[in-house]
């Protein structure tokens, strides 16, 4: 499933584990894992000035904060305000001062999805999204010296631990107790269901947690299931009055049965299989970053115009009959099945101009074509 004409995905995983056995594309790990690297290789995730510019600079607001303390989360109204914006009124308006104040008497303060607002954790969690199939998200946690933001805890999702500044020792209760001093660079994976908590020393922490929400094999039946089984009449009532007599209800329940059998027996696994990985592929956050730059550049887009793959685009060929579904990451463009060769070919291009597609379409259908691929975010104007 080449989405991209990058390495970029493969080396995600090695990036945040470093440890190609304990982790895979295949094999879940069960343990807590340690990968200490270099503090540069997680250099510009997230650093101090970033958290400063975030609390100071961008009108952020609740629930994308919150402050913890002790184990217990602060209550939104001590730090956040309220204003108003053209005479509308805004709320939950993180408040700065209030913040600073709150961490310097030992709050912890949680910046939540910033893979939605903050562009290197976005570009990591989805790399590691179309790495694993599976949805990511990525908080950070800032911890004044000596504190504890929460008390000892299990997800219910994988995550990995980035220390990104500072130092924090870590309690992973699994088998025993263990402990990790996380200096930056330094990357902890906890499995799912892991027990564990943290705390500061003489110094603050700063650190990034990347969140994976297993798909489950139970989701994708269930989700076949669903889809099998929509004609199988299990959404009618059962008859009223059936507690008189339960035994009336045998014939009903066997022809039903009978169709689920059938609608198992028709089952194609590998159509299931395509339909899962297609729905993820049409699911992630939109990939626009410079589309109004890209917008405003169209009008003068010409048959040298250079243009390069988006990063972190999506790009996935499903041809349908007499269409092509053209998946996109957030979205599906269906356009003629007639096109699959030459959107295969600027599917495999990290650059090119419309005059590379002559191959295949004439001068106003390829500027027609590269303007529809860069108004959908797979393609941008560069420079």
């Amino acid at each position: 499933m080449p989405t991209r004409p990058t390495a970029e995905r493969s080396d995600v995983l090695d990036r945040l584990t470093g440890d190609a056995r304990t982790f895979t594309y295949k094999v879940w790990a069960t343990r807590p894992h340690v990968h200490r690297a270099a503090p540069d290789e997680v250099a510009g995730l997230l650093g101090i000035d970033d958290v400063d510019h975030l609390l100071t600079g961008t009108g952020l607001r609740t629930p994308a904060l919150r402050l913890a303390q002790d184990g217990a989360v602060l209550a939104a109204g001590r730090y956040t305000r309220a204003a108003t914006l053209a005479g509308a009124p805004l709320t939950g308006l993180v408040d700065a001062r209030k913040v600073f104040d709150l961490f310097e008497a030992g709050a912890t303060v949680v910046l939540q999805g910033l893979h939605r607002y903050w562009p290197p954790l976005d570009d990591l969690v989805r790399q590691l999204e179309l790495a694993l199939g599976h949805p990511c998200q990525a908080n950070a946690y800032l911890t004044p010296p000596g504190s504890r933001g929460f008390a000892l805890h299990s997800d219910t999702h994988d995550v990995f631990v980035v220390q990104t500044y500072g130092r924090k020792r870590w309690e992973i209760h699994e088998g025993g107790l263990q402990e990790e001093l996380l200096d930056p660079g330094t990357c902890l994976y906890l499995p799912a269901g892991t027990p564990h908590a943290a705390r500061t020393e003489q110094a603050a922490s700063l650190h990034v947690t990347v969140g994976v929400n297993r798909l489950t094999w139970r989701h994708l039946v269930d989700r076949v299931l669903r889809e099998a089984l929509g004609g199988a009449g299990l959404d009618e009532p059962l008859p009223a009055g059936y507690l008189d007599d339960p035994g009336a209800l045998g014939p009903a329940l066997a022809d039903r049965l009978a169709a689920v059998r059938d609608a198992l027996v028709l089952l194609d696994p590998a159509a299931a299989a395509r339909g899962q990985a297609q729905d993820f592929l049409t699911t992630r956050r939109a990939c626009l970053r410079g589309g109004l730059s890209d917008r405003l550049a169209l009008p003068d887009l010409t048959d040298e115009t250079p243009l390069v793959r988006r990063p972190g685009s999506v790009c996935e060929l499903a041809p349908n009959d007499d269409r092509l579904r053209v998946l996109l990451g957030d979205r599906e463009l269906r356009v003629p099945a007639r096109l699959v060769a030459v959107l295969a070919h600027v599917r495999e291009q990290a650059e090119l101009r419309p005059v590379d597609l002559a191959a295949w379409l004439d001068p106003q259908s390829r500027l027609v074509l590269a303007r529809r691929l860069v108004r959908e975010g797979l393609l941008q104007v560069r420079g």
